[in-house]
């Protein structure tokens, strides 16, 4: 799915939440936790492509997945929650992991930063990359059973890349933590007692020092409580993002994305 069809279908559940909330005020009001803690298992495809120039201006435009060998589909653990400070204002974070590894043998010549790997040599590539969230959102339109908002936070993708062969002595490693600031809407609604539609966009374009990007996010759920404080619920998330830095002896540029399923609990408390 792409990005476009992904923000597509947030918004029409965002319309629907806008349609719905009017019928529920006639309603009784529903018991909103304080906050939740959600423990999930992410299940992604990815698609990477970079450039690391050397200082001479030398690299080649490198596709992890089909070049380098890494995984392009893998499931890895998410962590997130939320806490409403009051029935308006609140924060959520998450941190989730997609680190991988792979050798292959090259089908071309690859200029790393100051490395070549030539064509047939096997290459160990280690790709790690975390990412983290926090976001503030405040609840413009607050109903009894659900909530439309708008917010901003930091979107923090920390990644490094390295291609190696031991026995010809090469190494080259590269890094980049990038705090992307984002803006965004997020909502939910309860239908019932028991099932509740999430959905949430976020975006970003900025330029900050010697690192410049934009990102898209979108995001679209459901869950299905249980008891009063347990929920499972199903999601599905697509990122794309791009992002460019100048460093003193060197140029690179990563364009990637991600987009899955997660499936995850839901842990409340307070109310």
């Amino acid at each position: 799915m792409t990005v476009k069809r992904a923000a597509s279908l947030w918004l029409l559940s965002a319309s629907a939440l806008l349609l719905l909330m009017p019928l529920a005020a006639r309603a009784q009001k529903a018991d909103r936790e304080r906050g939740s803690v959600l423990l999930g298992a992410f299940i992604t495809d990815r698609s990477t492509e970079t450039r690391f120039d050397s200082g001479s201006g030398n690299g080649t435009d490198i596709d992890f997945e089909g070049d380098l060998g890494l995984d392009s589909s893998m499931s890895v653990g998410r962590l997130g929650g939320y806490y409403w400070f009051n029935d308006r204002h609140r924060i959520d974070v998450s941190f989730f992991d997609l680190s991988r590894e792979a050798n292959r043998r090259i089908d071309k010549t690859i200029n790393f930063g100051d490395q070549t790997y030539q064509i047939n040599t096997v290459v160990t590539t280690t790709n790690d990359l975390t990412i983290s969230k926090i976001d503030y959102t405040w609840a413009f339109l607050e109903r009894d059973r659900g909530y439309l908002g708008v917010g901003g936070g930091l979107y923090v993708a920390k990644t490094s890349t390295s291609l190696s062969e031991p026995t010809l002595g090469k190494f080259e490693s590269e890094s980049l933590t990038a705090p992307l600031p984002v803006l965004g809407f997020s909502g939910d609604y309860m239908f019932g007692d028991h099932f509740t539609l999430r959905g949430a966009a976020q975006w970003f374009g900025i330029t900050i020092d010697n690192i410049s990007g934009r990102l898209v996010d979108a995001y679209v759920g459901a869950d299905y409580r249980f008891t009063k404080r347990v929920a499972v619920g199903l999601a599905y998330d697509n990122v794309t993002m791009k992002i460019e830095a100048t460093k003193e002896r060197l140029d690179g540029k990563i364009d990637w994305g991600y987009d899955g399923l997660l499936l995850y609990f839901k842990f409340d408390f307070g109310r």
